[in-house]
């Protein structure tokens, strides 16, 4: 049996599961490279309890299940997280990937940044918990937001598998080093992303390399609308 082209461990964003990656994790398999993707600490079908998930949580359970050189992917809120593990174990990170995600700023918590949106499709729209640790999103917001390109079977899987998502780690700062900065990484824009502007995403990366910045003709959500597509890039970037 060959070896896998390459390893690639799949972070998922606010309120989602590694369920939400069933579809690519497939077609990355298919073009010969070893995927997964793990529930963060008190997402999917992990039971940590919201006043337990704190940004250091994440990093360790992504640490936990690094390879020895892994691509690392973060869609979303994960940005954080995968930094967070960056600056832990960069000896296991072959790249990072930034799939439409926030990318940490010295000093800036993700919801800083959040605030920093020119637009924020999401302000007022969520649910906050009875006891405050964690928010929601209405199915309607869901939707429209964060499904607005995928087909009605595909909404049909995801909103019902949506799951509170705790406040907590993404009101923390991730401490940057040259260990994170220095690795190799990648930006996927999503160019009709109705969660984060697309405008933000270019804005975050302003300072990138162009050849580090690639574009998805997708929403929020591409490893559902369109996870062929995503593969096809993500193998690109494997095989740099």
């Amino acid at each position: 049996m060959s070896e896998p082209v390459s390893d690639i461990l799949l972070i998922h964003g606010s309120g989602h599961g590694a369920w939400c990656f069933e579809p690519l994790i497939g077609k990355l398999q298919a073009l010969g490279h070893s995927a997964r993707a793990i529930d963060l600490p008190g997402a999917g079908d992990d039971p940590t309890p919201p006043a337990e998930v704190t940004l250091a949580r994440y990093a360790e359970a992504i640490c936990a299940a690094l390879g020895r050189n892994t691509l690392l992917l973060g869609h979303s809120a994960a940005g954080y997280a995968i930094t967070a593990a960056a600056e832990r174990a960069p000896e296991r990170i072959a790249r990072l990937v930034y799939l439409c995600a926030y990318v940490p700023e010295p000093g800036r918590s993700m919801l800083d940044l959040m605030r920093d949106a020119p637009r924020r499709p999401l302000h007022g729209r969520l649910t906050k918990s009875d006891d405050g640790l964690c928010y929601s999103a209405p199915a309607e917001v869901a939707e429209e937001c964060f499904y607005h390109d995928c087909t009605e079977a595909q909404r049909a899987f995801a909103i019902p598998r949506l799951s509170p998502q705790p406040i907590a780690p993404q009101a923390e700062v991730v401490n940057l080093s040259k260990v994170s900065q220095s690795l190799p990484r990648s930006y996927i824009l999503c160019r009709d992303d109705r969660t984060i502007p697309p405008e933000h995403q270019a804005a975050m990366t302003a300072g990138w390399p162009r050849a580090d910045v690639h574009e998805l003709a997708s929403g929020h959500s591409p490893f559902l609308s369109m996870p062929a597509e995503l593969a096809a890039l993500i193998d690109r970037l494997a095989r740099q």
